[in-house]
């Protein structure tokens, strides 16, 4: 298949804001793919590449190449090009990127370098999250949609899934499973404002799980003998730069385990250092037995998917904490309550919270593991009403702010929610300069220019790529933005790095708040 059919198709989708109209188009590109194709056209119309990194950022592309006249290149042409850059490393490998990325861009007419520029800078936005990637392909093959999403959520790769679901049909979907080895997409947790709120979504009068909510990095560990990986919510592999977690997973007694948990850095009087010094340290590659010393990882388990050849997903919530505590340690367990009294669980919050940490998690004493899902069964609780947006655009600042892009103007995602906006689009919620040190002006300033699109006036727009957690007195009605509902006195709590901005708050999530 060309790479100019994707691109069409890609066109043709962002044109259009009906889901099902969305969905068909991508499922008849799908169903013209050879199963050699089927995994690259999935990750393209996703807005993704099967390369993790590849190394060309959106300086490297800010000056192409005049483009071909004619479209000649495959999808398997621009697969090969993508894995030759992300392969180079070392010395001259700088020189050798931009020739490599020379050599494909002259191959590519002006709308696929345009196309091109927005894969590898994750600014596909045509309305076709992963999501409806998925429900394509369950078109294209006519598998039902559910079996498909479970499929991808146990092979842990939109892509993978596609190439099973084309090779091997239903049945090979059917057969997937969890693999000790395997990351597999982790259960997330929706919100609540308060602890009856959390307990009336529930709707349980069992005694329900309560545990801590800690400010730390997610983490999904598996060990297989004395082998032990180690991966972020994202499934990104940072097991070299955490040998504390690999220590204490691999002497316990279990040859073959999957936990899910979070690793946190603690003050020396048993506090947590700022989000941000956790982050940094599970970054670092470099010199990590210094680390270790000056910055040490708490790990703190509070699941278990699999235990030597028991596969735990589909056992309630209840049993798998039966397992966990059977199995770890207890300094190795995040503080956990069971309780169906509304006061204790309150009172639980409030002794977390006074720790230092963000707040709680209330989940459902019966629910499975959903790997993958944002589901009812697991309700995070915190002291503040705190949500995850997307910078859209920043006005350059006055007074101690002179020269530094201040005021954010922030916006929630619009999937999912029934207005006349396409799947990726963001809706304007407010703005905030409060929160904002110094250091974080010069940070934001630096990233926000980076990622500049236009300028109207004193304000500055950039792609929709910065996800910041902000902190509000709650949202109430208004006229004045497109999502008829605004922030009230929202301020700064830290920029996250490490969650992508498909994965920030929709506009449904922020209306829920509305009294």
């Amino acid at each position: 298949m060309q790479l100019s059919e994707v691109v069409e198709t890609s066109r043709a989708v962002g044109a259009i804001r009906a889901r099902g109209a969305k969905r068909e188009l991508l499922a008849a590109l799908l169903r013209r793919c050879a199963a050699s194709e089927v995994e690259i056209a999935v990750a393209f119309l996703a807005g993704e590449t099967r390369q993790r990194r590849t190394g060309v950022g959106w300086r490297s592309l800010s000056e192409l190449l005049s483009p071909a006249d004619l479209a000649s290149l495959t999808l398997r042409d621009v697969d090969a090009a993508l894995a030759a850059l992300g392969a180079l490393a070392g010395s001259g490998s700088r020189t050798a990127r931009r020739a490599a990325l020379d050599s494909l861009m002259v191959r590519a007419t002006a709308d696929e370098q345009d196309y091109l520029r927005r894969l590898l800078t994750g600014e596909v936005r045509q309305g076709a999250l992963d999501a409806l990637v998925l429900e394509a392909l369950a078109g294209a093959t006519d598998i039902p949609a559910a079996e498909v999403r479970r499929a991808a959520m146990l092979l842990g790769s939109s892509t993978e899934t596609a190439r099973v679901a084309l090779v091997e049909g239903r049945a090979g979907l059917q057969a997937a499973t969890l693999h000790v080895g395997r990351p597999v997409r982790p259960m997330l947790a929706a919100s609540a404002p308060d602890v009856d709120a959390a307990l009336d979504r529930l709707g349980t009068a069992e005694p329900v799980v309560v545990d801590a909510k800690l400010d730390g990095i997610r983490v999904q560990v598996h060990k297989d003998g004395g082998d032990v990986l180690v991966v972020t919510r994202t499934l990104d592999d940072i097991t070299d730069r955490v040998p504390e977690i690999v220590e204490r997973v691999r002497a316990l007694p279990a040859d073959r385990l999957v936990l899910d948990g979070e690793a946190v850095a603690l003050r020396s009087d048993g506090r947590p250092h700022p989000f941000q010094v956790t982050a940094a340290r599970t970054a670092s590659r470099v010199d990590v037995p210094a680390l270790r010393t000056t910055t040490p990882l708490s790990t703190y388990l509070f699941d278990v998917l699999h235990l030597d050849g028991r596969d735990l997903l589909p056992e309630a919530m209840a049993v798998r904490a039966d397992v966990l505590a059977a199995l770890a340690p207890a300094d190795l367990l995040v503080p956990r309550r069971r309780s169906a009294d509304r006061a204790e669980v309150a009172a639980f919050l409030a002794d977390v919270v006074a720790g230092g940490h963000e707040g709680v998690v209330v989940k459902g004493p019966d629910a499975p593991y959903e790997a993958g899902r944002r589901g009812s069964a697991w309700v995070k609780v915190k002291p503040r009403h705190t949500l995850d947006l997307v910078v859209l655009a920043a006005e350059w600042g006055h007074g101690r702010h002179t020269g530094w892009l201040s005021n954010l103007h922030l916006g929630a995602r619009a999937d999912g929610v029934d207005d006349p906006l396409g799947a990726e689009d963001f809706v304007m919620l407010g703005k905030t300069f409060k929160g904002l040190t110094d250091e974080v002006l010069g940070w934001q300033t630096e990233q926000l220019l980076a990622r500049e699109v236009s300028r109207s006036g004193h304000v500055v727009h950039v792609r929709p790529e910065l996800v910041v957690e902000v902190a509000c007195d709650g949202v109430q009605s208004s006229p004045r933005y497109p999502g008829r509902v605004a922030l009230r006195f929202a301020r700064l709590l830290r920029y996250r790095e490490d969650k992508p901005a498909r994965e920030s708050d929709t506009l449904a999530t922020v209306r829920a708040l509305l009294p």
